[in-house]
């Protein structure tokens, strides 16, 4: 089964959202930080690869009706990889982190 990654980054969104919400002061009376969620910048992140992988779709499409350059279809196909295995590193580090963290102990 296939977890869709964005939808995974808006659960936590929302998530984080409902943690803070419901710890009252103890979580907002610190100093507040400006700028985007965790949440926000993962989603922004994975809207990125995903374009990257519609450019190479775009790319490889052009190629085959023979409107596009061989050079660009290798180039697209090359960013498009290289998101995908960041993406799979920051998937891998935060499974890391999260099984860590389960091994605290109490």
């Amino acid at each position: 089964m296939a977890i869709d990654p964005l939808s995974a980054s808006k659960a936590y969104a929302q998530a984080a959202r409902s943690v803070a919400e419901s710890a009252g002061p103890q979580l907002t009376g610190g100093p507040q930080v400006q700028g985007p969620s965790f949440g926000d910048v993962l989603q922004q992140a994975i809207g990125g690869v995903l374009q990257t992988g519609q450019k190479a779709d775009r790319a490889i499409a052009n190629a085959a009706v023979g409107k596009g350059d061989l050079v660009d279809v290798v180039t697209a196909i090359s960013a498009a990889e290289m998101s995908l295995e960041t993406v799979i590193a920051v998937r891998d580090q935060a499974i890391s982190a999260y099984q860590e963290i389960m091994r605290m102990p109490i």
